[in-house]
């Protein structure tokens, strides 16, 4: 089944959950942002003498709050150093997110005002974007640097269904291929996007889901495997009849994971239409961040309780992936639905409640520097 046959867009479907729910219960992906805050500064170095406005865009962020406090160190750098220039900063996502907490977060309003810093460093000016980023969202040479953490593993558009798995990682055969060529594609659109985008000099720092040397990726580091557990409990699901072989099937998460190469090649490959639009590689490596749900269980001593450190992991996971599970069963009643749902990850919670040994959600990165030449 072709992209056009499943008629499922990204743009359509695809939301984290709202009401900061996401933040709350990705704590894991703000520390691998909080990584980045070096890289940030290496790009935005204070220029005293500059003026006129520092644009700056964090493409795919959700709800903001994962990243609020390396952005807040960032332009607080700037300041210190002497930079009163205004900055204009632009929070990107599909028109599904919630720029409603968004925006309040940034103003103070929920969350840790004193990292508000739209209220508080002053000459900061927050706008959103709700288109997505595999199109050009700026004018042509008015980025001085884009930021993405954690989204541009996801696809423009779903290249089949899988068949026998949930996720691409799982895939096997032509749905395997399908899905890699629509990851390669995409990565094309994007990088030539931003080219156009940057300014000259600017730079495009991603960090993004991928697969490291070692083979590991996120939820899959050496324990247990959180795709091979979703598509099981899923699976029961089908085969007790509480949902359709369709319903199984419609269950494929719009995305991939890139290896370093996949995400440098277009980069380094001089003929390659990204390095003749002005992309160069700065710098490119894998970054682990370690699951702090099951680090804070292990460190207990025995302390926490398996049921505690197991409803503690799903919520973390659940945040980014009910949207499939809702949408794959969207021609039902959305509360028939939702109790669906609801069972799915109470059977995964179970699961690990039960025997937690092994259960985790490391997070694999691929980061990747370029720069507009």
């Amino acid at each position: 089944m072709t992209a056009s046959q499943t008629g499922i867009s990204t743009q359509a479907v695809l939301s984290m959950r709202s009401g900061g729910y996401y933040s709350e219960r990705t704590y894991g992906a703000k520390q691998a942002i909080d990584k980045m805050l070096p890289l940030v500064k290496d790009a935005l170095k204070p220029q005293p003498a500059q003026t006129g406005v520092v644009r700056v865009a964090d493409y795919g962020a959700a709800d903001g709050g994962t990243s609020r406090e390396m952005w807040f160190k960032a332009f607080q750098a700037l300041r210190d150093g002497g930079d009163a220039r205004e900055i204009a900063m632009t929070y990107t996502d599909l028109p599904s997110n919630d720029f409603s907490t968004l925006f309040r977060t940034m103003q103070g309003l929920q969350g840790d005002a004193a990292l508000a810093y739209q209220a508080e460093l002053g000459n900061v000016f927050v706008y959103g974007c709700g288109t997505g980023f595999h199109v050009q969202l700026f004018p042509a040479e008015t980025l001085d640097l884009g930021f993405s953490a954690t989204a541009m593993h996801y696809l423009s558009v779903k290249p089949c269904e899988i068949s026998t798995h949930c996720h691409a990682v799982g895939a096997e055969g032509e749905e395997a291929a399908a899905f890699a060529e629509q990851a390669r594609a995409d990565w094309e659109r994007i990088l030539l996007a931003r080219a156009k985008e940057l300014k000259s000099g600017g730079r495009m720092i991603c960090l993004n889901f991928g697969i490291d040397d070692q083979g590991r990726h996120l939820g899959a580091t050496g324990g247990q495997h959180m795709f091979n557990l979703f598509d099981r409990f899923w699976t029961e699901l089908r085969d007790e009849g509480r949902i359709t072989a369709k319903e199984y099937e419609r269950a494929t998460f719009v995305q991939y994971y890139r290896t370093l190469e996949e995400f440098t090649a277009p980069l380094t490959d001089s003929s390659s239409p990204v390095s003749k639009a002005g992309l160069k590689l700065v710098d490119a490596f894998s970054t682990y961040t370690r699951c702090p749900y099951e680090t804070t269980f292990a460190e207990s001593g025995g302390a926490m309780a398996p049921a505690e450190f197991a409803k503690s992991l799903i919520p973390t996971m659940r945040s980014w992936s009910e949207t499939v599970y809702l949408t794959a069963l969207d021609e039902r009643p959305a509360g028939e639905a939702q109790a669906i749902v609801d069972e799915f990850y109470q059977r995964y919670e179970d699961f690990v409640a039960a025997a937690p040994e092994g259960h985790a959600m490391d997070y694999i990165h691929i980061v990747v520097v370029m720069e507009k030449a």
